[in-house]
């Protein structure tokens, strides 16, 4: 008894799961409540000769006498002898989230811009994190962790990871905020993740309920007035809200890789498919002929070819009938004996046949 209550219950989990839908939360974001990135340019010392070559990196030559110059060391007059691969110039990014405020820290990642070839052990030194309005939001500083290891000897090398790139976690310090009032806005603006007509209007459908007024203005964006409430608590009472989205069918095909990834939408019509290839194998088997005793023979090899033709003719054309599902499609091509390979040609022939019902996307 206690067997079939538990695979009842397994049955209806996935009923459930279509009936409790998806949080709005999930799909979509708060217009205005987003990242902001940060680039700055800085350099990274202490690295144990794997640095930039001043002679050809220029910029870092320029940098480094800049650095020293703003220590109180002069090094104008000894310019030209300046030798040393313990430096090297890189670029500093990070993301600022939003809402972040001064003196929080935020994790930087560091990539080499010269001809450095290792980054690890390495030290970046005072660098200021630019905004896109060219204001200085953040100051990196820190150690530098790659992950990567490098071991090179005289006759070969052994590299794993990139070691010309880096992060240092929590490595910079919040200077300045972004300019954002979230409380006091008199409306909500919901962007879609995934832009689609149905899903917005199930999104407006939904937060009308709680909010009055709620409207598709676009199949991205959805408008919430807030009619007087707090931002912030109607926000989080939103986010909570569950839809059921659609989406548009569609199959994905990476060829590279050879991976297929199709929607539950993907429909075919009436459509007949036949697979198969020749194919020529020769195996050489080479036997030796062994003369009698005292026979006065010599030993001799003797060659025996043996040629095999495959025309694949125990596969059969299928027929798929029309608005056959994604499970349909799937079972009928898999018991033709159709890889992954063969499969993408014929979604491709299919396609091009008119009897995919779906997007076809080839990466």
């Amino acid at each position: 008894m206690r067997r079939l209550l538990l695979a009842l219950l397994l049955l209806c989990l996935p009923g459930l799961a279509a009936a409790q839908g998806v949080r709005i939360k999930d799909i979509a974001d708060i217009e205005g409540v987003r990242d902001n990135q940060l680039v700055g340019y800085g350099l990274v010392v202490g690295l144990p000769g794997t640095g930039d070559r001043l002679r050809t990196a220029i910029f870092t030559r320029q940098s480094l006498i800049g650095m020293l110059e703003r220590l109180g060391v002069n090094t104008r007059d000894q310019e030209a002898r300046l030798d040393t691969r313990n430096v090297a110039a890189v670029m500093v990014t990070a993301n600022l989230p939003a809402f972040t405020r001064s003196g929080t820290r935020i994790d930087v990642t560091v990539s080499a811009l010269g001809d450095a070839t290792n980054l690890t052990g390495g030290t970046l030194v005072v660098t200021p994190l630019l905004g896109a309005d060219g204001e200085v939001y953040a100051v990196a500083q820190g150690a530098l962790a790659t992950g990567a290891v490098a071991a090179r000897g005289a006759a070969a090398s052994v590299t794993r990871g990139v070691p010309t790139a880096g992060r240092i976690a929590n490595g910079a310090i919040v200077e300045r905020e972004p300019r954002y009032t979230f409380g006091a806005r008199n409306q909500l603006r919901l962007s879609l993740r995934n832009p689609d007509l149905t899903t917005a209007r199930r999104i407006a459908a939904a937060v009308a309920r709680v909010a009055p007024g709620a409207a598709a203005s676009d199949p991205r964006t959805v408008t919430v007035p807030t009619g007087g409430r707090d931002a912030v608590a109607l926000a989080a009472e939103i986010e909570q809200l569950r839809i059921q989205p659609d989406q548009v069918a569609r199959v994905v095909i990476e060829e590279a890789s050879g991976t297929i990834v199709m929607g539950a939408d993907v429909r075919i019509s009436t459509v007949a498919i036949a697979q198969g290839n020749l194919t020529i194998r020769v195996t050489e088997t080479p036997q030796v002929s062994q003369p009698n005793p005292l026979s006065g023979g010599q030993t001799q090899v003797v060659p025996r070819t043996n040629i095999e033709v495959d025309d694949q003719n125990e596969r059969r054309m299928g027929i798929l009938r029309g608005g056959t599902t994604l499970q349909q499609l799937v079972s009928g091509l898999n018991s033709l004996g159709v890889g992954p390979r063969d499969m993408i040609s014929i979604l491709q022939t299919i396609k091009a046949a008119g009897a995919l019902q779906a997007e076809l996307e080839v990466r």
